[in-house]
């Protein structure tokens, strides 16, 4: 693991916003945040908003993203966006195989690894969600979900693949609930992940980043952020109040990774 690194959080808004939201909270977040350097930030807006990001942001030290991208390059496929018109627009963050998407859409593993194979080819950082449901979670079958949907990349691209990437342990039964997962279910899935991508030890995979998601928020980050196996965050509902959001990223300054 990387040592005295700063903790990286990313914000996915999700479909919420608007233009004069944007410019609103955009503008904020640079300010309260654009002489920081002891976090990494990023944002992950709705498609319509990646120009108005990087209008704002572009210069700052924040970095913005998109919450989906299409696995095909290009052609006849309708409402997809594909690696290279996100690249227009300076996205350095994607979002891949967020259970709202992967339930909602039934995209299966393949699918979302196709997927983080093609943000990576085209230069961006993926952030891959893995996790569990309540079901599978009260079974005790955790382990065996969470490995089952990274194993899918590594069988298809190898390890290597996760150089330069974020992934985000969101146990499903906490999204968008009072749910988080405690202390010790965050750092015992956490270490599992490394431990499943450096297989064991047998490879350091450089710059990866394990981070967790699900209900994080200025009350519970310090205790999630204090934890060896916690490189950051992914933030949902508390990144929609700019206030809440910059708290959590003051908050991150005080650990390293």
């Amino acid at each position: 693991m990387n040592k005295n690194i700063p903790k990286i959080i990313i914000g996915n808004l999700k479909m919420n916003g608007s233009l004069a939201f944007f410019d609103s909270y955009l503008s904020a977040l640079k300010d309260g945040l654009n002489n920081e350097n002891k976090v990494n930030v990023g944002l992950c807006l709705p498609y319509p908003y990646l120009s108005q990001a990087q209008s704002i942001l572009s210069g700052s030290k924040i970095g913005w993203g998109s919450q989906n991208i299409a696995k095909f390059e290009n052609g006849p496929h309708t409402g997809e966006v594909s690696a290279k018109m996100l690249n227009d627009f300076g996205v350095q963050y994607v979002i891949v195989g967020h259970s709202e998407r992967s339930t909602a859409y039934c995209e299966s593993d393949e699918n979302i690894a196709e997927k983080f194979n093609n943000v990576k080819k085209h230069n961006m950082t993926p952030v891959l969600c893995v996790g569990e449901n309540l079901i599978e979670r009260e079974a005790g079958i955790m382990e065996q979900v969470v490995a089952a949907q990274i194993e899918i990349i590594i069988k298809s691209f190898g390890t290597k693949i996760f150089e330069n990437s974020i992934v985000a342990y969101e146990p499903i039964w906490a999204i968008g609930t009072d749910m988080a997962a405690s202390p010790e279910q965050t750092n015992h899935m956490c270490s599992f992940i490394r431990k499943i991508i450096n297989q064991d030890g047998l490879n350091e995979i450089n710059n990866l980043k394990i981070v967790y998601g699900g209900s994080l928020n200025s009350k519970n980050a310090v205790q999630l952020f204090g934890l060896n196996s916690v490189d950051g965050g992914l933030i949902g509902r508390a990144s929609l109040n700019i206030n809440e959001f910059i708290k959590i990223c003051q908050l991150a300054q005080s650990f390293k990774t």
